[in-house]
């Protein structure tokens, strides 16, 4: 299928590769234009400086941008040239009822939308090695399958369209409670004056072990924050987890606590860091 992106951020620039390396890419769109243009000189493909121009130009759409608003701007630019049957996958996070949104507008024009937020974070975006958590129709997905496997070792269809996001609310909920387990537990032992590679090392091979302190711990406690997944846009994701759970009348108390250090956090002027460095919040006073 003639592929195209918009959206060329961290997460999106890994999957530009994949796509790209398989043949599949001929077009893409960034809101910085000259970001664009270099990547497509690079890749030996068309920049389009109007998201109208690449829809009208390509079957499959992959949407990676940052927020709700942003997702919805994207769809209402490309619904007057999409074509008939063309497919838009979004794989960035935002509500289920965005995504619901999303797909009736394009239903409109007689394309297919599919919800498929990721995780796996820059690293996994690089190396093709994502989870892909998929709302929409079954068939739809089918079509889309080969372009996504470039980009995730795990597609897993989770209903109609919203349940993707649904699903990705409650990894990020998982994510929020990992950081707070790991910082506090690291900074708790670091306060013990242990070695804390070694402890790192040992607690990694037993029954606490994770990707998070496997990939972030040695990075955190050397007080290195370089993201990986920003903190600014895990904030953003758990507003989106607290809405949802307001509407379900269900408690996150631990997401809650997350949001609230969040915000001190990019008080501070954080929000571009990694989501590790919750540790500074964590840690004794030097």
């Amino acid at each position: 299928m003639r592929t195209g992106i918009i959206g060329l951020g961290a997460m999106g620039l890994g999957m530009v590769r994949r796509v790209a390396g398989a043949g599949y890419l001929c077009a893409v769109y960034n809101r910085t234009t000259s970001k664009a243009i270099e990547l497509a000189e690079e890749l030996n493909v068309t920049a389009y400086t109007d998201p109208a121009d690449l829809a009208a130009a390509v079957d499959l759409i992959l949407i990676c941008v940052s927020a709700d608003r942003d997702v919805l701007e994207v769809i209402n630019a490309i619904a007057g040239s999409i074509k008939t049957g063309a497919i838009v996958v979004d794989m960035s996070t935002v509500s289920s009822d965005t995504a619901r949104t999303a797909a009736a507008i394009l239903a409109k024009k007689q394309a297919f939308f599919l919800d498929a937020p990721v995780s796996g974070g820059v690293e996994g975006a690089r190396t093709g090695a994502l989870s892909m958590m998929i709302g929409g129709d079954a068939d739809v997905l089918a079509q889309a399958k080969p372009v996504l496997d470039c980009m995730a070792t795990r597609i897993t269809h989770m209903g109609d369209v919203g349940a993707g996001q649904a699903t990705k609310a409650v990894n990020q909920i998982i994510c929020a409670g990992i950081n707070q387990a790991v910082t506090e537990a690291l900074a708790f032992g670091q306060a013990q004056g242990l070695p804390m590679e070694k402890v790192i090392a040992v607690i990694s091979a037993g029954a606490a072990g994770n990707w998070f302190l496997d990939n972030r711990g040695l990075t955190m406690i050397n007080g290195v924050f370089n993201p990986g997944f920003k903190l600014a846009l895990h904030h953003k994701d758990l507003l989106i987890c607290r809405q949802m759970a307001e509407r379900a009348h269900i408690k996150i108390p631990v997401s809650d606590m997350t949001l609230a250090d969040y915000a001190a956090l990019m008080a501070e002027g954080h929000g571009n860091e990694d989501i590790s460095a919750l540790f500074r919040l964590k840690k004794a006073p030097d």
